[in-house]
C-alpha cells in the first residue's frame, strides 16, 4: 500500500499562512494546540520541506529550540533545494532534483507516512500534482489583515476537498482535515 502525504498549514481566517508583526501561531498558543503539535510530532513521519522553512527552523534561537524542535531536527527529513550546500539536522538530507518525481517515489516505495511542514511552494506544488492525501488546516481565530504575509493558497488551482474531521482546540482554533477527492469541479 501507497505512503501517504499529509500536507499540515497553520493559516489566519483570512487565509494568511504567516504574518509580519504578529507573535508564533498567531498569539493562539495553547494547551490543546501544544497536546495536537506533540501528538502529530511524535507519530512516525518523513518530513518533507523546502530550503526557506529549513534555514528558518534550522536557525532558531537556542532559547526557542523546545523538546519539540529537538525531535523533529534528528526526525528522517527531506529538504527540497537547488542551492543548500548542506544540512546540519542529523536525520536530513537535501534532494536537489525533482520535488514532484521523489516525493512521488517515496510515496510509492516508503512505509512511513510523509508530512510537510511549512514550506507554502512545496504544499502547493504537491496539491497541483495530485499527490496530497490529507490536507490539514489549523484556523486560527483572526484576521491576518494588513500583517498578512504569504496566501496559503496564492496561485493553487480549484480542487474539491471532502471534509473527513474536524476539531476546535483551546475553544477557539478550528482544526480541519479535508481528502482531495480528484473530481472536476464544476464551472460556471
Amino acid at each position: 500500500m501507497p505512503t501517504t502525504l499529509t500536507v499540515d498549514l497553520f493559516v489566519s481566517v483570512d487565509g494568511y499562512a504567516g504574518s509580519d508583526g504578529l507573535p508564533g501561531y498567531f498569539g493562539y498558543l495553547g494547551p490543546d494546540l501544544q497536546r495536537w503539535i506533540d501528538e502529530a510530532g511524535a507519530a512516525p513521519h518523513v518530513v518533507i520541506m523546502g530550503r526557506r522553512t529549513y534555514e528558518v527552523l534550522a536557525s532558531l534561537p537556542e532559547e526557542h529550540r523546545d523538546e519539540a524542535w529537538e525531535t523533529m531536527s534528528r526526525r528522517e527529513t527531506v529538504v527540497f533545494s537547488s542551492t543548500l550546500d548542506r544540512a546540519d539536522w542529523p536525520g536530513a538530507r537535501i534532494h536537489r532534483g525533482g520535488l514532484v518525481e521523489e516525493v512521488r517515489r517515496l510515496k510509492a516505495d516508503g512505509d512511513t507516512a510523509l508530512r510537510t511542514v511549512g514550506s507554502l511552494s512545496v504544499a502547493r506544488q504537491l496539491l497541483a500534482a495530485g499527490l496530497v492525501d490529507r490536507l490539514r488546516l489549523m484556523v486560527f481565530p483572526l484576521t491576518a489583515g494588513a500583517a498578512g504575509r504569504e496566501p496559503a493558497f496564492e496561485g493553487v488551482d480549484s480542487h474539491d476537498l471532502e471534509l473527513v474531521g474536524s476539531r476546535v482546540l483551546d475553544a477557539h482554533t478550528l482544526l480541519v482535515e479535508y481528502r482531495p477527492t480528484g473530481r472536476d469541479i464544476p464551472r460556471a
